[in-house]
């Protein structure tokens, strides 16, 4: 056993996050000891300007990131930055210098964790990221170690807070995206651009990290078939109310096998219509949750608070801790697992099903119309409901299960029949038929 007492800290970045970082550190300095066998102690912080941060040693302060990470007094760095570059010739840096990296950076992992995971073996240290996704919810050691012995065959979840605050308050009030976004600035759970959010690049992240650790295959952001809610309508929020669903911003990671036998891996971040009766639906607010689906565990359900200072400062400290542990004890924690290699499935060969809202001439045989083409490109109707006005009705449309391209030419093909007016909002579903 080895008798060091003391694990020294490089944090990087002392923002929200690493704000509370420091001062977790400081102020539960016995308790966290106690935990990790060792005193956990912050050797420097690097900030982009030292002098903005008068509330922090001022000794500990730096401005040049790369001389300390490779210190020698630094066995542990926290990264707290976020972006690619030039925080990934950070990591490497202090992972060839022998250092042990904990990071909460979904964008960094979901483009170059096989670069760090590489590093990271070739100098036998540790390489933890629970921070990266979901915030304090413990949910990747659980993919990474709880369920290893056991095969994951669905990961389904509310990953980014901002878009489920913003879908949350459309179905409460019925007002429409727009305003509900300024609503959300204003209230502080929206960024000032939040382009990354409400376009789904953040929850394509965060899935890509999700379906590498389920499926043990290498799932790289652009892998992720990404649309965001920006096209969202209140008319689509009152549509999924009448038939007994919510919208929801999903990042669904599935393994598929094909008539052949052959498994793949899709993975898609996208809006969804699911059931009110499906755990997801309840999740509301800037809250998240993951459901997964294993053979041997069944169902599992990960809830919890996604994002904010204490929270993602929980999972950090949680990976600081176990970390701290390994370095003391002489061991290392899990590696990157990527043996099963599964290839990833295009989104127009992954199976989906669809919800159709469309404006159609009210005249005899607009359905059987309609239901030709859904025949003529191999999609099952699973339910159909119409309305009837003075000059026109509402159709609405439920699919069987497809492959999204077939799904994706059907539509354009209704949308070209004479007797069709306009198709008034197209949405993927999941789960049962209401």
């Amino acid at each position: 056993m080895s008798t060091k007492d003391t694990v020294r800290v490089a944090l990087l970045g002392c923002g929200t996050v690493g704000g509370e970082v420091a001062r977790l550190l400081t102020e539960q300095a016995a308790e966290l000891a106690a935990r990790a066998g060792a005193r956990l102690e912050i050797a420097g912080i690097a900030v982009r300007r030292p002098d903005k941060h008068p509330e922090l040693p001022q000794e500990l302060l730096t401005a040049d990131v790369t001389g300390l990470v490779t210190r020698e007094d630094v066995d542990v760095v926290v990264e707290l930055v976020g972006g690619i570059e030039p925080v990934r010739g950070w990591l490497i840096d202090a992972l060839k210098a022998g250092k042990s990296v904990v990071t909460a950076n979904k964008a960094l992992l979901a483009d170059h964790s096989a670069e760090l995971f590489e590093a990271a073996d070739a100098s036998g240290v540790d390489l933890y990221f629970e921070a990266a996704v979901a915030g304090a919810i413990p949910l990747l050691r659980p993919l990474r170690e709880s369920l290893a012995g056991d095969r994951i065959t669905r990961v389904m979840g509310i990953v980014n807070g901002t878009t489920n605050f913003i879908l949350s308050a459309m179905d409460a009030t019925g007002a429409g995206y727009a305003e509900t976004l300024d609503e959300a600035s204003r209230l502080g759970y929206a960024e000032a651009d939040p382009t990354a959010d409400v376009d789904g690049y953040d929850a394509a992240s965060k899935a890509a990290i999700l379906a590498s650790l389920a499926f043990h295959t290498r799932v790289t952001a652009a892998d992720v078939h990404r649309e965001g809610i920006a096209d969202v309508t209140a008319s689509d929020i009152a549509a999924a109310r009448a038939l007994g669903r919510t919208v929801k911003l999903l990042c669904i990671c599935e393994r598929v096998t094909d008539d052949d036998g052959v498994e793949s891996v899709a993975v898609r971040v996208h809006p969804v219509m699911i059931p009110l009766s499906h755990q997801l639906s309840g999740v509301n607010g800037a809250f998240n949750a993951v459901y997964v689906e294993a053979d041997a565990a069944g169902e599992l359900m990960f809830y919890g608070q996604g994002a904010g200072g204490a929270p993602t400062a929980s999972a950090v400290l949680g990976d600081l801790v176990a970390v701290a542990r390994n370095l003391v004890l002489g061991g290392r924690g899990p590696r990157e697992s990527a043996h099963a290699a599964l290839p990833v499935r295009p989104m127009g060969q992954t199976p989906t099903r669809y919800h159709l809202s469309l404006y159609v001439a009210d005249v005899a045989g607009v359905l059987a119309q309609v239901a030709q083409v859904f025949a003529d490109h191999g999609v099952s109707i699973a339910a159909v409901r119409q309305s009837d006005s003075k000059d026109s009705a509402s159709l609405v449309v439920i699919t069987h299960l497809a492959t999204d391209a077939a799904l994706k030419s059907t539509v354009d093909q209704i949308a070209k029949l004479d007797v069709v007016h306009e198709v008034v909002s197209v949405m993927r579903v999941e789960g049962e038929d209401q």
